[in-house]
């Protein structure tokens, strides 16, 4: 994206069309271009171009939800978060850190627990060991080297 229009001030003022192109690959691409070029002129608009760090401004923006509003405050502003997705409930769960699946609940679950310094950290290693190891279909719990901390693990 930032190739082809180089600033916010640019993709606020891109063709949605022309961003779909550039973002169909990803799936959904339709709305996440839509989204991307309202969200584009909020930035420039509403915050002169500056992103806000607090998650109520953030949930504010077109397509962003608790997960990407905690993945920029924990990514782009050092602040503590906790970033909730598929691999992050499916390994709590095994590891008994939480009994919900709701993302939000698993988020006020963990943030009882994690050190608020570490808890970005934390998350985005759940997403590399739930594609490498503890993964949704076919765990390979004899090669984990959590295997003897899981509840769920397969023997």
């Amino acid at each position: 994206l930032f190739s082809r229009w180089g600033s916010a001030e640019a993709l606020a003022n891109a063709d949605i069309s022309s961003v779909e192109e550039v973002v169909r690959p990803c799936g959904l691409f339709r709305t996440k271009a839509r989204d991307i070029v309202l969200a584009s002129e909020m930035l420039v608009n509403e915050y002169k171009g500056v992103l806000p760090s607090e998650m109520n401004e953030l949930l504010r923006f077109p397509g962003v939800g608790r997960k990407i509003a905690n993945l920029l405050i924990g990514d782009i502003f050092s602040l503590p978060a906790v970033v909730v997705d598929t691999h992050c409930i499916r390994i709590c769960k095994r590891f008994g850190l939480t009994n919900n699946t709701e993302p939000y609940k698993v988020e006020k679950d963990l943030v009882k627990i994690l050190p608020p310094e570490k808890s970005n950290a934390f998350c985005h290693r759940l997403v590399l060991f739930g594609r490498e190891t503890c993964t949704a279909r076919s765990p390979k719990c004899q090669a984990c080297p959590l295997a003897d901390l899981c509840k769920n693990k397969i023997k």
